[in-house]
């Protein structure tokens, strides 16, 4: 017996995935979830064989809960079932581990298929989605972002700073201390590795017009 929980947001969703499920004599539902809280409770509590999982949900969204039962004792398979086409929710989910990935435009035949291949161990795509997984996979990876180890507010200054701006009209425009600014200026030098503010200035601007460049 193959059981499973159904994690969606939609009660009329879950209300016909329990009727599609129950009518198979190999699967039991064990439970229901109506978010990502939920959902990952209710694994704990019941500990299915599989997790059929929506990916948009209220709190924690699929996505969390993929990573939230990442490692855990009798983790479930899960096969994601979304409407979610794109890429990115694509390529998180199977990176996260998700057995399987379809679209709520899957027939039941594919739901029940899918259910009874990750209690097995296989995997289910479409090949229009094993398509897009690979075309996906093979992009390269975006650029490194040379501020991420800037802050908010030293990025706000930082803009300020390639502007030409002392430190006493960054601290009016953003209404912090002078003090403050100086503190955040410090910030940005050793983080970037940067001698003076006028390297700071030009970092800035090199990396501002290299992000434009790159915009479509």
């Amino acid at each position: 017996m193959i059981r499973v929980v159904i994690a969606d947001d939609h009660r009329v969703v879950r209300d016909g995935l329990c009727y599609l499920l129950s009518q198979e004599p190999d699967i039991q539902v064990a439970g229901e979830a109506g978010d990502g809280r939920q959902a990952v409770d209710v694994v704990a509590a019941t500990r299915p064989d599989v997790l059929l999982l929506d990916l948009s949900m209220p709190g924690p969204d699929g996505h969390a809960v993929l990573t939230a039962l990442h490692g855990t004792p009798h983790r479930p398979a899960i096969v994601v079932l979304t409407s979610a086409a794109g890429d990115e929710h694509l390529v998180r989910a199977m990176r996260a581990g998700a057995t399987s990935y379809l679209l709520k435009t899957a027939s039941a035949e594919q739901v029940i298929a899918a259910v009874r291949d990750a209690a097995a161990g296989t995997a289910t795509l479409s090949p229009q989605l094993l398509t897009q997984l690979t075309r996906a996979l093979r992009k390269p990876p975006p650029p490194p972002d040379p501020l991420q180890p800037l802050s908010p507010r030293e990025r706000q200054v930082l803009q300020l700073i390639a502007r030409g701006h002392s430190n006493r009209q960054i601290a009016r425009d953003l209404a912090i201390g002078e003090q403050t600014v100086k503190t955040h200026v410090r910030g940005i030098l050793t983080k970037l590795a940067l001698q003076d503010r006028v390297q700071a200035a030009i970092f800035a601007l090199r990396h501002q017009t290299e992000n434009h460049q790159h915009e479509p």
